[in-house]
């Protein structure tokens, strides 16, 4: 008989039901579950090798992977095979990622692999929103250790109302997209993009996902206990503690890393002076014993270090560059620093540089996304690099990593309503991370919007961002940075990126790294936040207070005019040879599409006067001929009974032989040949076929004899 396996089903909403179903498929790995809602499913699961890994950082890999036989699609391009993640497949896995990381105990070093697959697709149902819940379910059900349950949901606000995990159609109607993830405690991971709401917004939206977490993260309790693996969760080996070398390390060292602490060093000076303070410590020691527990001096050394700079922060009210709390680094900027680009910027705040260029395309250029949940043109792009040398390290280049698509989107989800609605181009910003000490995403977000501006982009508003962070004893002592260092990220205990114009946040990303963060801390943050984004915002206007009128001279010139819906055809021609023939006549490119029942034509080109060239000449296809209207038109070909005239591209007319001249003409080319430029005006227009007469005699002057008469 076939195992039907255990499920368990909640209401998400009103008429949608989630089921969550274990027992039935992957029965090899440690933990599977199967998530249905509607049409869509996904299979998650879990598996941890028996033995710890000798790597010195928990070997966890979360990935997320979209089926196209889901949807009943074929993959696109020459291989028909899923092979490369697609960006949002990356993003999708790091959300599942920063979720489930924190909760597995720090000292379980087993090599742990989560995957959540779509395996069925459904138009009104967005997966990555459920995806995290899949995988912690699956945790849940297995032997492996994990302090869950844990799950994440996306709220909007549509006509005002917040809603847990609408569809893809609702989403794009509502002024919030935020993803939350939480335990039933605590919220620990939040991202989304706003449309400039205010720090009381954002925290309802908070409140409000999380009575929807506490409903999902009690399904996966009671799934759990009916699963016989994961009651109890398994044994694993525990390293233990060398407790008399960890109180070597400290006595040694814990007063003198507090002392470098307080000094207020750059980041080199003072990790040469920590380092230094590790090697004392080993050169104190005989070379048998450094070499046997080097591994558990540099560990213990790095909690001594960890300790001794948070209790700086703490109780000195100080920080390890010498700032105060809210005390952001000096920034300088320049605007137009590349000749090359349609524009560009840098910005510069404490160790951190961010270089930002900015090209413009039409709409050939925009980016065709075609994907197994989605089909769009995307307009506005950002991608972020972050080279080894920022750093000042020597590693290999192996393509994009996950972090470098995930701090460009979050930077792009910053900027992008900011973005005119009528704005024709397609808009690439392209950030390179030149020195890096703490939030570069950021640096990203305030070198785009200057660098926009530069461009002649004439955005809504200017957008900055800071990045804040979080000491804190867990006993109600609690300091929060504002421009955190890359030091205070490691150290610390959370990191929020909060992104916004003068009126409201436009992007969040946060991670909180310790239990029970309190909604007033959050807030604190936020208005701490919102100081350091306004005082950022004073820095940039210093260099650019609004977006130049102009684009650059050498940035491709744009127009968009409106044509009727029936001119289209004319504009094209049969086979395209009208459109193709203006393109080859002006060299500018002229895309035609049809929205609304309006034909939108974008006439685009490097050059002005090939613009305009194409401009007039598009404007002559779609006028309406009148009646005494003079045109400059080329003969077509010649009749014993007249000539046809191409007044406009693809309208003729007929030029008799009576109306070519006043005195009487034998033969038609006694005066016009083939490819002539003549003026001619419409004398008559015919009622039913809308065929043009035209004449020429009536613009030429009269015999003088004909004229004393």
């Amino acid at each position: 008989m076939a195992n039907i396996g255990t499920n368990v089903t909640f209401e998400l909403s009103e008429g949608r039901s989630v089921n969550i179903e274990t027992g039935k498929l992957a029965k090899q790995s440690d933990g599977s579950v199967v998530l249905k809602l509607n049409n869509m499913m996904l299979l998650a699961t879990v598996v941890a090798s028996r033995r710890p890994s000798v790597m010195d950082y928990f070997p966890l890999s979360v990935d997320y992977k979209e089926k196209y036989s889901a949807a009943g699609k074929f993959p696109g391009g020459f291989f028909k095979r899923e092979a490369r993640p697609t960006d949002n497949e990356i993003l999708t896995s790091r959300l599942i990622d920063r979720v489930l990381r924190p909760l597995f105990p720090s000292d379980f070093m087993c090599e742990t692999q989560v995957l959540v697959s779509l395996i069925s697709s459904d138009k009104d149902v967005m997966p990555d929103a459920l995806a995290c819940l899949a995988a912690s379910t699956a945790l849940m059900c297995s032997d492996i250790p994990f302090s869950g349950p844990v799950s994440e949901v996306r709220v909007g606000r549509i006509d005002g109302k917040l809603v847990i995990n609408p569809s893809a159609t609702d989403l794009e109607s509502s002024d919030i997209d935020m993803m939350i993830g939480g335990t039933l405690k605590d919220i620990v991971m939040v991202e989304g993009e706003m449309d400039e709401i205010s720090e009381e917004e954002m925290l309802e939206a908070i409140r409000f996902a999380h009575e929807a977490i506490k409903i999902q993260c009690d399904i996966q309790l009671e799934l759990a206990k009916t699963v016989e693996k994961a009651n109890p969760k398994r044994d694993y080996d525990k390293s233990e503690i060398d407790q008399p070398l960890f109180d070597a390390v400290k006595a040694a060292c814990y007063d003198k890393c507090y002392a470098i602490a307080k000094e207020g060093l750059g980041k080199a000076d003072r990790s040469v002076k920590f380092g230094a303070v590790k090697d004392d410590f080993i050169a104190s020691l005989s070379e048998e014993e450094a070499a046997e527990k080097k591994s558990l001096i540099g560990e213990y050394y790095h909690d001594v270090n960890k300790d001794a700079v948070r209790a700086v922060v703490l109780i000195e009210r100080t920080r390890l560059d010498g700032r105060k709390t809210d005390e952001i680094r000096p920034i300088w900027g320049e605007v137009d620093y590349l000749p090359g680009a349609h524009g560009s910027a840098i910005f510069t705040r404490g160790e951190t540089q961010a270089l930002a260029s900015v090209t413009l395309g039409s709409k050939m250029d925009e980016q065709i996304v075609d994907s197994v949940t989605s089909s769009r043109r995307d307009k506005f792009m950002l991608h972020y690099n972050f080279p080894p040398f920022s750093t000042g390290e020597a590693r290999f280049l192996r393509g994009t990593s996950r972090r470098e698509i995930g701090h460009g989107n979050l930077a792009l989800r910053a900027l992008k309503r900011m973005i005119p609605e009528e704005s024709p181009y397609t808009i690439r910003i392209l950030s390179d991370i030149l020195e890096s000490n703490g939030s570069s995403s950021m640096a990203t977000v305030c070198a785009g919007t200057m660098s926009l501006m530069d461009a002649g982009i004439q955005i809504k508003k200017p957008v900055s961002g800071i990045a804040m962070g979080l000491i804190s004893d867990g006993k109600g002592n609690n300091a929060v940075l504002s421009d955190i260092l890359g030091d205070e990220d490691h150290l610390g205990d959370m990191d929020f990126k909060v992104t916004g114009t003068a009126d409201g946040i436009t992007a969040c990303q946060m991670d909180i790294k310790i239990d029970g963060l309190p909604y007033d801390v959050m807030t604190e943050a936020l208005m701490q936040a919102k100081a350091g984004r306004l005082h950022i915002l004073g820095e940039i206007d210093k260099v650019i207070s609004a977006p130049n009128g102009e684009i650059k001279e050498h940035a491709p010139r744009i127009h968009k005019m409106e044509i009727p819906k029936d001119m289209i055809g004319a504009v094209i021609g049969p086979g395209g040879k009208v459109i193709q023939e203006l393109q080859a006549e002006t060299g500018a490119t002229i895309v035609i599409d049809e929205v609304d029942g309006v034909g939108i034509v974008d006439i685009f080109s490097d050059d002005k006067d090939s613009l305009e060239a194409a401009l007039a000449k598009i404007k002559l296809i779609v006028s309406v001929p009148e009646v005494g209207e003079v045109y400059k038109g080329k003969v077509k070909s010649i009749m014993p009974y007249g000539a046809f005239v191409e007044i406009l591209p693809g309208k003729d007319g007929l030029l008799h032989i009576s109306e070519i001249d006043h005195k009487r003409l034998e033969t038609v080319e006694s005066v016009l040949k083939e490819g002539e430029i003549i003026e001619v005006k419409i004398i008559d227009i015919d009622a039913k076929s809308g065929k043009l007469k035209l004449s020429r005699k009536v613009l030429l002057p009269k015999p003088e004899a004909e004229a004393q008469v």
